[in-house]
């Protein structure tokens, strides 16, 4: 990107490094510094699934087209990644398991399984594993062999007497068994804690009875997450993608991921074998898939957890009296996961059984599978209810969920709108119509996540109940332009003067707003920027905010992931700060503040400020008009930009410095659970 501009990519690999930290520190829970590991290797398969792809496609380009810094990008990726699984092994290694061998928890991990072990783990294999193991012998197949995305397997090398060495591969099947099997022994009261692939290799023998094992290594292959649709959508789009999703865990192989020490002969045999030509050769521990590391486990004991947060309840909707008519006098905002999403659950459930209620339109991107919001959809639906949902069938790894849901719910009688050419529709949004007084009241929901109970309980998001007339009849424009199913023309004229919508207004509204933040900096008047996002990439947005910074502007950004924006660069970036956070809830909701010459305005929405959300996608912002909420929300990030525990600041290199202060001891997560339990 130049030196204006992090690197999308190396960025992205700065925040799973510091989410690798967590699981460093000795002040997290053990279970909790497990989960940590378990997601940093989830995200790194996801990168090697859907960025990787993208990157090697790049590098098919004539080499003429492709700049001196895109031709080191791949073998960059591959040096940082590797420093980061020698961290992870040390993480392991030489903390996280000595630690839980003082708790009586013994973790077999890299070495053979104890002599008193053997028995009791040779009966497991026979008793749970034996049938589900389905050997291959390399040499015996004429054409190439396949093996499907991320899952675990051993390569077995195999002598018999006055015979060639045969090569065999041999599946670890924890799509039926536990990764780990685990013996109390009652006399010293111990937990052993055993991988399935250390009792597969200890049954080697009993697997080729009719050869010797010479040795074995753990492998996977990582596959390209793409859906080969084109975007033409001619004929039934759902019916293309449930095609493609039956292909996609066979698809290109990305990463070949092996354990060091496989004899060059054999590693290439594998290669030309597999058809990994071109995938990234990755040389890694002894494990793969540590992402099971999560499922551990481990005895009950609440010293390995974290404390307990129950979602609060105190001061949302009253028991007894309608969501609705709540709404019409007040806006509602809900701070999940601090406080309970049954805000969001009886907006539905009341719109489903309200006798006043006749129409309603939603958006869906990620839901869950047992979703109870859309199971209200249904039930409203047969109750009479006009129901309308836009279904994005493009939302990756949720597109076989997506179209279960369309299917029963156009069973149902709802009216379906599927996906539209060449665009993603990220927006989180929902309208109800109610008659009231023999007139349409609208009622509004935005937010800043997904509509799925499963993850608001670990998701840090924000959801806007409203009645408000401006923004709900700009939501109505919007569910009207969906069923067209055509991206806006270029010039289409923004028909809306509240909401900021990306392909309509969204980009050029915040270009605008920091343009009034620089003239108030020229005036002398104090002029402030402080927005929280999870990822920052658009070079027109990072641009002017350069030049705001370059004005005198004051610029507090939180970004989580991804961050191309350099900050602290003189006549660059100097008035620029980053954070990041990292605890036990996921940062997501997306928070604008302008300092608007004392009178502050503040949007949330779905958007972050991507190249994706700003051309590829419609997104929604929302004004917040309440001044108690305005208020509130302005409080929340201000106590998260004073976090010196779980917070990093991003200097110029792209490093994670730490703002531990031994003086100063502020948790953001748990200071704002305290505030709204207040």
């Amino acid at each position: 990107m130049g030196n204006s501009f992090f690197d999308r990519d190396i960025s992205w690999l700065s925040f799973n490094h510091r989410v690798l930290h967590e699981a460093n520190d000795e002040s997290v829970p053990l279970l909790e510094r497990l989960k940590f590991v378990s997601i940093y290797s989830s995200n790194l398969d996801e990168f090697y699934r859907v960025r990787i792809p993208m990157l090697l496609s790049l590098q098919r380009i004539s080499k003429k087209n492709l700049s001196a810094h895109f031709e080191d990008k791949l073998p960059q990726i591959e040096s940082v990644v590797k420093g980061q699984m020698k961290d992870l092994g040390s993480i392991l290694t030489d903390r996280i398991f000595p630690q839980l061998k003082k708790q009586n928890i013994h973790v077999i991990y890299e070495t053979s399984i104890p002599d008193y072990l053997v028995n009791v783990c040779t009966t497991f294999f026979f008793n749970h594993v034996a049938g589900y193991i389905q050997p291959v012998f390399i040499e015996d197949e004429t054409k190439e062999i396949t093996i499907e995305n991320n899952k675990l397997q051993i390569l077995v090398r195999l002598s018999k007497k006055n015979t060639e060495e045969k090569l065999a591969i041999v599946n670890i099947p924890t799509d039926y068994v536990s990764r780990f099997f685990y013996w109390d022994d009652s006399v010293s009261d111990i937990r052993h804690i055993i991988f399935l692939d250390d009792i597969i290799k200890l049954n080697l023998p009993y697997i080729f009875s009719d050869y010797s094992v010479t040795d074995s290594y753990s492998f996977k292959i990582t596959r390209s997450a793409a859906l080969d649709l084109h975007d033409e959508f001619e004929g039934d789009i759902a019916e293309k993608i449930r095609k493609e999703l039956k292909k996609r865990d066979w698809g290109l192989a990305t990463r070949f991921l092996y354990q060091p020490g496989i004899p060059l002969r054999v590693l290439y045999t594998l290669i030309s074998k597999l058809s990994l030509t071109n995938a990234n050769m990755v040389p890694g521990g002894i494990y793969h898939n540590l992402k099971d590391i999560a499922t551990i486990p481990l005895p009950e004991n609440p010293s390995l957890r974290n404390e307990v947060w129950n979602p609060l309840t105190q001061n949302l909707t009253p028991s007894t009296e309608s969501i609705f008519t709540v709404v019409a006098q007040k806006d509602i905002i809900v701070h999940t996961p601090y406080q309970s999403y049954l805000p969001v659950i009886r907006f539905f459930n009341e719109a489903a059984l309200d006798t006043q209620v006749i129409e309603i339109y939603f958006t869906i991107y990620r839901v869950a599978k047992d979703s109870m919001i859309l199971n209200s959809l249904i039930s409203a639906a047969k109750n009479g209810k006009k129901v309308t949902v836009f279904v994005e069938l493009k939302a990756r790894f949720d597109e076989a969920n997506n179209l279960d849901w369309a299917s029963k719910m156009k069973e149902a009688g709802i009216r379906i709108i599927y996906s539209i050419p060449g665009l993603k529709v990220h927006a989180k949004i929902a309208l109800v119509k109610r008659n009231e007084d023999n007139r349409v009241k609208y009622y509004g929901l935005f937010s800043t996540g997904n509509f799925n109970e499963n993850t608001a309980t670990v998701y840090t998001d924000h959801i806007l109940l409203t009645a408000h007339p401006d923004l709900v009849r700009e939501l109505e424009l919007l569910f009207i332009f969906f069923p067209f199913r055509v991206p806006p023309q270029k010039n289409t004229p923004a028909k809306f003067d509240h909401l900021l919508v990306s392909q309509f207004n969204l980009q050029s509204s915040f270009l605008q707003l920091i343009d009034q933040e620089i003239i108030a900096a020229k005036e002398g008047i104090a002029a402030r920027i402080t927005i929280k996002l999870n990822s920052l990439e658009d070079q027109v947005l990072i641009n002017k905010l350069y030049e705001a910074s370059n004005a005198g502007v004051q610029i507090q950004l939180i970004v989580r992931s991804i961050c191309c924006l350099i900050p602290g660069v003189i006549n660059m970036s100097e008035n620029i700060s980053i954070s990041r956070i990292v605890d036990r809830y996921l940062e997501h909701g997306r928070i604008f503040i302008f300092q608007n010459r004392g009178n502050p305005k503040v949007f949330m929405g779905s958007a972050d400020w991507m190249n994706r959300s700003m051309y590829y996608r419609i997104e929604v912002c929302f004004p917040i008009y309440d001044e108690s909420i305005k208020q509130q929300l302005i409080q929340l990030i201000d106590i998260q930009l004073s976090d010196t525990e779980k917070a990093v600041q991003l200097n110029s290199e792209l490093e994670n410095i730490t703002k531990k202060n031994e003086n100063t001891k502020i948790r953001s997560q748990q200071i704002i659970y305290q505030l709204l339990k207040g």
